[in-house]
């Protein structure tokens, strides 16, 4: 695959945390009862950087938590046929019952992903409502499922990709499109 643009640099991602941030707030009237929730891999820095946004704008820290769902993705068969999948303890501590839930992550595209994070969080108790927010949204649902708050709509193509590099996981800040 080759890059085709870059689509945001760090200064970008920045300013789309930041809106993100101040849309939760505004939406949710204020943090009370309000989880962050980062899907594996990168939506758990993201998440962290979202609540160190609303910190620095409210005063007050939100919970933030990581969740894997690979034991939650319908693709399992797709997967190489040598991984056997384990089955962990749930990343989860804080009672999601009554709970805000945002769920957090870099790219929706088919839907699987986040249809995978609802089933694994409504198996850990039962918020009052789920939202999501995603860096990029680059269409192709594959399922009914729409992001509460966009970073960035990306149109794309199905033969093209995006990567996300956050610093945290990739010791680089960018988000491109490759071909």
């Amino acid at each position: 695959m080759q890059e085709k643009t870059k689509l945001l640099d760090e200064a970008a991602i920045s300013r789309a945390i930041k809106r993100i941030a101040h849309e939760i707030i505004e939406r949710n009237k204020g943090t009370e009862d309000l989880i962050l929730i980062g899907i594996k891999t990168r939506g758990l820095p993201l998440a962290k950087r979202i609540q160190h946004a609303i910190e620095k704008i409210e005063g007050t820290k939100v919970l933030t938590e990581a969740l894997d769902i690979s034991l939650y993705r319908d693709d399992l068969t797709n997967r190489d046929a040598s991984v056997e999948p384990t089955v962990k303890n749930p990343s989860i501590q804080a009672d999601l019952l009554g709970k805000k839930v945002i769920l957090v992550d870099d790219v929706l595209f088919t839907g699987r992903t986040v249809r995978a994070a609802m089933d694994a969080l409504v198996d850990l108790g039962r918020p009052n409502y789920i939202q999501l927010a995603v860096l990029i949204d680059r269409g192709h649902r594959e399922l009914p499922i729409r992001a509460d708050y966009v970073g960035k709509n990306i149109p794309t193509s199905l033969d093209e990709n995006i990567k996300v590099q956050l610093e945290e996981i990739d010791q680089k800040e960018q988000v491109s499109i490759f071909e």
